[in-house]
């Protein structure tokens, strides 16, 4: 437990605490969790920005997003660039969004007041390190372009880690590691030499989520989700919404141990 995250800089835990309301667009959300903002640097250190959706449910249970099982697909993706703590990562809604209602939820990303404390967030948080923005689906593409004063650094639009497509996404993971590995600067501890992506993911593509990217005092096995996906039958989160209540309710599972 020596390693963990402390928390955002006080500046940017009161932006945060201003994030614009979802009241008139609950239906779309699941809004009651409240909102999820952010995992890794945001103290203007990250040399890579990732963007991706909304928060899911592990998101919700650890207070950190992309720690799920999209979370640890990002996590091997940092990984093979060498980046074990220089990075940034967010998403375009602060909500869970409900994926079948997603095409209503779209024109919130262009909302004034919405637009405009996502953009004040990419900008506090990111600095003259940056070299290079992924946005992961899209709804992290809307933000990025939407961002009136995003850094002039390279942008990589490449499918979300949730993809149905997946064919689409190891090939495009596959080349944005290529680039990339030209570009982004790897942490000192960084391993280069970790495969890029085969012809398919793999479960050695995956990685698990650094302690010093979650609260003090989570569970150790929260956020490695091998074992779900070794599981009979196979799960892949931890943390799921039951059918019975989609909107109220999270079922978590931990792992057998010993």
């Amino acid at each position: 437990m020596a390693d963990f995250d402390p928390g955002p800089p006080a500046v940017v835990a009161r932006h945060f605490a201003k994030v614009p309301s979802y009241a008139d667009f609950q239906e779309l959300f699941w809004y009651d969790w409240g909102p999820v903002f952010y995992r890794g640097r945001l103290n203007r250190s990250a040399r890579l920005l990732a963007i991706a959706s909304d928060p899911g449910p592990t998101e919700r249970v650890a207070g950190r997003t992309l720690v799920g099982d999209a979370g640890q697909r990002v996590q091997g993706f940092l990984t093979k660039l060498g980046l074990t703590r220089s990075y940034s990562l967010v998403n375009a809604y602060a909500y869970a969004l409900r994926p079948s209602l997603a095409q209503q939820a779209a024109p919130l990303l262009s909302q004034p007041d919405h637009l405009s404390w996502r953009n004040t967030l990419l900008q506090m948080i990111t600095g003259e390190q940056l070299q290079a923005i992924v946005a992961f689906g899209a709804q992290a593409r809307s933000a990025v372009r939407l961002w009136d004063r995003k850094p002039d650094v390279p942008v990589f639009e490449v499918p979300h880690p949730s993809s149905r497509e997946p064919q689409k996404l190891v090939d495009s993971w596959r080349q944005a590691i290529t680039d990339l590995r030209a570009i982004v600067t790897p942490d000192p501890d960084g391993d280069l030499a970790v495969p890029n992506y085969g012809p398919k993911f793999l479960e050695s593509d995956y990685a698990p989520i650094p302690a010093r990217d979650l609260p003090f005092g989570v569970p150790p096995w929260l956020g490695d989700d091998a074992w779900g996906r070794k599981d009979k039958p196979k799960h892949n989160n931890s943390v799921e919404r039951p059918s019975t209540d989609l909107l109220n309710t999270l079922v978590w599972r931990a792992p057998k141990l010993g």
